[in-house]
């Protein structure tokens, strides 16, 4: 027979060598094909004499398997619960078909039937489905690389491992490592694996195959450990088990600590993990398989495999960028300014694989932007990251200059000097007089409005805003902004410079603040009214984290600065006169900064206190300023305000156009001021509880504490009719 998805090659000891290759993928995934391909050999496998047994190998370059075609997974067509199940069963009962040769596990256990071996031989990465394959085999050899990845992610999408994960792993690893490596998702290098017990061998790359044929030779007849008799799950298992249920107990613990509850995920892997270990391998599968039903049937899953992988995955690959304009080649960027976001935009242009031209008033202010990289190149070296020739090697990619005529070859300007409109026209005007004439030219700034800079240029149409974020070499967004005149080449190059430092994109509306701080801002304005309204800043802070927030908003705010905050509340005041609208932070932040000195973290501590190792503490003088209230809210009350504040300032710029679809509302959110993933962002959170009760408990809470939970009217006129955004979209 011939295959689409892999080639069957079997030698003369009649033993199938069958590399997969899906075509038209940089990297092998289970898809449709694959599936296909796989139903038709397992039988072919069990029931043709000339197959003494198989090697299972990969012929792409960048690894085995790394799982199951999300695309796939996300578009799932089933009409009814029993129909999601038999898809979803369709994988585990192929693996299983395989495992076992066909025969039934009672003759297994007996011995009076066997298995013809299958090996696997990895010699990259193997992820979800792709480990979920070895796993499935009788024997597993792995070729000795540290960067192989060994792993099952897919609690990261609101899934959980659908082909045989949750009940193989355990069997090999027992419950406690595999339940700690299923419910975070966190991979294994390939001796990690094998002192875990689901990898038998680690040898050298170019042996893994010859290894893996040597077993299936040695071993004619093959039967899982969980299908002979006498088997004992590693560490013990099943309700009576003294050494299991402290497991049970602690995991549980460990799990809703980690996960807040948030992740429904994580609650029906605990549940595969328990039921499971106290029944047959065959039971026990078609137990994780309608666990995997549920949870792909959900909304949790179904939004963050949207937001998370399919609406990711196609911002990085350009979905934004105008069709009809040439590639870019970029080769040299210069960087304008050398200070904490110079130097991060340089580092992550010379990681591109870019030459930089870094600028700043004098070479020893430019100088900082070569110690920044130095720094982090320097720590990859020690931790053994990066080889000390790759580290030269990048660091030559670097180099300042006081000169602008230096800048006279490069192929993008990104600006990134003071927030100051006086300073960024001044370098508009000398930076354009040396560059070349079709250059574009883009400035990196969080709340100027792109347009009015661009009025400095001569050419507006090449002219475009990029919004990084801090630090740049960590933060995933970028926010690329077009101003009234910002042409298509000026977005496909921008476009085509994200291509290369690898962030995740948004193209939002020319507003002060664009999108994300317009969004962010009255999130932390919330936490620090109810500060001043008496509530306990512990309350909040963990509210936030138990909603899924990575850290509290004051300690977030402590991070950006009070001192950034009141200095843009008194511009704002200044440029908008009797039209400022207060916020009701006025009087906090006037204290904070102005009376006691608490401006912020590198100011020496704000709402938080920091120890020299790096601990920290709320400020206990919080108190005195701002006694605390005798009734407190609970802790659902101040999670609603916190997650509806977010709501209504993102269903606002979606509204005012700033953001023009629920995707990039969606992306910008999570990435750019982790918004709870669990979610799949706000405007997922919107759809998913109802555009209608969106509006209802938005209007009770503005009845509550003021107008600005008011959601807009387009949101009202959506739940009138009965719609959601992305079925519109």
């Amino acid at each position: 027979m011939t295959y689409e998805t892999f080639t069957v090659d079997i030698d003369s000891d009649g033993i199938a060598l069958v590399t997969i290759d899906v075509p038209g993928v940089s990297m092998n995934v289970w898809n449709e094909a694959l599936i296909a391909d796989f139903k038709a050999f397992v039988p072919e496998l069990n029931s043709n004499d000339a197959i003494k047994g198989a090697v299972i190998a990969s012929g792409k370059k960048s690894g085995f398997l790394a799982g199951a075609d999300l695309n796939m997974l996300g578009g799932s067509k089933a009409t009814s619960m029993a129909e999601a199940f038999e898809s979803a069963w369709e994988l585990n009962g192929m693996l299983r078909l395989m495992e076992t040769g066909g025969h039934p596990a009672k003759a297994l256990l007996k011995g009076t039937a066997h298995a013809k071996p299958v090996a696997c031989a990895l010699t990259g990465l193997a992820l979800g489905g792709g480990l979920e394959l070895a796993l499935a085999c009788h024997y597993r050899v792995c070729a000795d690389n540290p960067k192989i990845q060994l792993g099952l992610p897919e609690v990261q999408v609101g899934l959980l491992p659908g082909g045989g994960g949750t009940q193989r792993l355990p069997r090999l690893s027992g419950l406690q490592a595999a339940g700690m490596m299923i419910m975070t998702g966190a991979p294994a290098n390939p001796q990690a694996a094998k002192a875990q017990g689901f990898i038998d061998e680690v040898v050298p790359a170019d042996e893994v195959i010859t290894k893996a044929k040597e077993w299936v030779k040695a071993n004619p007849k093959a039967a899982a450990p969980w299908d002979k008799r006498g088997y004992k799950f590693p560490g013990g298992a099943g309700s009576m088990d003294p050494r299991a249920v402290p497991l049970y107990m602690g995991s549980s613990a460990i799990a809703l600590k980690q996960s807040k509850g948030n992740y429904e995920a994580v609650k029906a892997i605990l549940s595969c993990l328990y039921e499971g270990s106290m029944l047959p391998m065959d039971t026990a599968l078609r137990v994780e398989s309608k666990y995997f039903t549920k949870l792909l049937s959900g909304p949790q899953s179904k939004n963050m495999i949207r937001t998370l992988f399919i609406n990711k995955q196609a911002a990085e690959k350009g979905a934004a960028r105008p069709k009809d304009v040439p590639p870019t080649e970029l080769k040299t960027v210069g960087v304008l300014g050398a200070g904490l976001m110079g130097s991060g935009i340089t580092h992550v242009t010379a990681k591109g694989g870019m030459n930089v031209v870094v600028l700043d008033r004098s070479m020893e202010e430019a100088q900082k932007a070569i110690a920044y990289s130095q720094k982090i190149v320097d720590k990859g070296v020690k931790r053994g990251k990066m080889t000390q020739e790759k580290a030269d090697a990048f660091m030559a990619r670097i180099t300042p200059t006081d000169n602008y005529d230096d800048l006279k070859n490069v192929d993008l300007i990104i600006e990134a000097v003071f927030e100051r409109p006086d300073i960024k026209a001044d370098v508009i005007k000398k930076t354009e007089a040396v560059i070349g004439k079709d250059v574009i030219f883009a400035s990196n700034t969080s709340t100027l409005p792109i347009t009015g800079l661009a009025k400095n240029s001569d050419r507006p149409d090449q002219f475009i805003g990029m919004h990084f974020f801090s630090p740049v070499e960590k933060m995933p967004l970028l926010e690329i902004i077009p101003g009234a005149e910002s042409g298509d080449k000026a977005l496909a190059v921008a476009l085509d410079y994200n291509a290369r430092i690898r962030k995740t994109p948004i193209v939002v509306k020319d507003v002060r603040g664009f999108y994300t701080n317009r969004v962010f801002p009255p999130y932390a304005n919330e936490a620090m009214l109810m500060v001043a309204e008496g509530v306990k800043p512990a309350l909040i802070e963990n509210a936030a984290i138990a909603m899924g927030m990575p850290i509290g908003p004051l300690a977030v705010v402590d991070e950006t600065t009070l001192q950034l905050g009141y200095d843009i509340m008194t511009s704002t005041k200044e440029e908008m006169g009797d039209a400022y609208v207060p916020s009701g932070t006025e009087g906090l932040m006037d204290i904070m900064v102005k009376q006691v000195d608490r401006r912020g973290r590198r100011f020496g501590g704000g709402f938080y206190e920091y120890a020299d190792d790096g601990s920290k503490k709320l400020w206990l003088g919080l108190a005195e300023h701002f006694p605390l209230a005798e009734e407190q809210p609970d802790v659902e009350e101040v999670k609603q305000r916190l997650m509806f504040i977010q709501l209504i300032a993102t269903a606002q710029c979606y509204h005012e156009g700033v953001v023009s679809d629920p995707q990039s509302a969606d992306l910008g959110a999570i990435f750019g001021w982790g918004f709870a993933p669990w979610t799949g962002g706000p405007m997922s959170h919107i759809d998913t509880m109802g555009v209608d009760n969106f509006v209802r408990l938005a209007d009770n809470l503005a009845q509550k504490y003021g107008e600005r939970f008011k959601p807009p009217m387009s949101f009202r006129e959506k739940a009138d009719a009965g719609e959601s955004f992305y079925k519109a979209a």
